[in-house]
């Protein structure tokens, strides 16, 4: 695993794309759990004190303490925190906004849900699909206020700006055309930034994450056909 930040308290990594942060019934195929491997690698047992799907990559926090993971834990319940993620979504998306739109869980419990986003660049490829002669992307910021399951995957479908590479929340036409095209497989959405205080030190701790070879390769395919700004 790709450390990002450790103490005698906390260890946080870059998670691979298609990695599990740790075993599940729903996907007993999964070859690489982060839980195990990163147990292994530093050589302690580590607290998983938030998730982030399987298709997504980025920071994720462990906490090497129960007292920390109680901590932190709260904080995260609580929001009282900054996630910031990055994706790559079909078409062009608003300068800014918020998405308020509550959505329903596997449980059929319909939970609030808040996420603002900003277009950090807007991008027009000659690549013909359907009735259209190009095809149209943006790159977002995108700030959830709230942490329900899918939550950016779900609002950005919920905008018509679905993130590439996203099954079963996202456009299975762009799926089809990126796969056919450059092999993509892949979700274009990225954990890029946690912002915490430190639970046992108070401090401010600003933990960055860099992308993946694959969401790379996407924005270099995508910048040289750049229009918007």
């Amino acid at each position: 695993m790709d450390i990002l930040y450790q103490d005698e308290y906390l260890v946080a990594i870059n998670k691979p794309c298609g990695y599990l942060v740790h075993r599940s019934p729903i996907a007993r195929d999964a070859e690489f759990i982060v839980l195990q491997i990163l147990r292994d690698q530093i050589g302690q047992h580590v607290y998983p004190i938030h998730r982030i799907d399987r298709k997504t990559s980025g920071v994720l926090l462990f906490a090497l303490d129960t007292e920390t993971n109680r901590g932190l834990g709260k904080d995260f319940a609580e929001h009282n925190l900054t996630k910031e993620y990055t994706a790559i979504v079909r078409g062009w998306i608003d300068n800014n906004g918020v998405v308020d739109y509550a959505l329903t869980n596997d449980s059929g419990k319909t939970q609030d849900a808040i996420t603002e986003y900003e277009c950090l660049a807007r991008f027009e490829l000659n690549l013909p699909l359907g009735k259209f002669q190009t095809s149209r992307y943006s790159h977002v910021k995108v700030l959830p206020q709230t942490g329900r399951m899918h939550q950016i995957r779900k609002h950005m479908n919920h905008l018509r700006h679905p993130i590439i590479g996203d099954r079963p929340h996202g456009c299975s036409k762009q799926n089809r055309l990126w796969k056919k095209e450059f092999g993509l497989t892949d979700m274009m959405l990225h954990a890029k930034s946690l912002n915490i205080t430190h639970p046992r030190t108070n401090a401010d701790l600003l933990i960055e994450a860099s992308y993946f070879s694959e969401y790379q390769r996407v924005l270099s395919i995508l910048s040289k056909g750049i229009i918007g700004d």
